[in-house]
């Protein structure tokens, strides 16, 4: 994995966890890596992996099976609004950014319609 410099690593990680729950990936019940081979698979700091992990416990996302290890919540509801919250988050960070560029609404509307057109999916 490669980390941007701009973003802490701890949330770059659970950014990765979250789009591998969302894209099914991690299906729920799925039992994730222990904290230290996590940290191993992305040669980061051991504390860097454990506060991803732990941050993702207390928000629901994953359930800690005391010395079992974590599983990604069988609640379709809060990966649903965790699906719904990334998709808000990104769409936000697109619109910003466009407007940035001085284009309005109507403009952004286009350049989305544009470019997914461009890709020549029909989904």
């Amino acid at each position: 994995m490669q980390f941007d410099d701009k973003v802490p690593i701890y949330y770059q990680i659970k950014t990765m966890f979250y789009h591998q729950i969302i894209a099914g990936e991690l299906a729920p019940g799925a039992k994730l890596p222990a904290v230290r081979q996590v940290a191993v698979n992305l040669t980061v700091n051991v504390n860097t992996a454990q506060r991803a992990l732990s941050e993702m416990v207390t928000e629901g996302i994953l359930d800690a099976k005391r010395g079992r290890g974590n599983f990604v919540t069988e609640d379709v509801a809060k990966i649903a609004a965790l699906k719904h919250r990334l998709i808000v988050q990104d769409v936000a960070a697109l619109y910003t950014q466009l407007h940035a560029l001085r284009l309005d609404n109507a403009a952004v509307v286009q350049a989305v319609q544009t470019y997914i057109e461009s890709r020549g999916e029909t989904s």
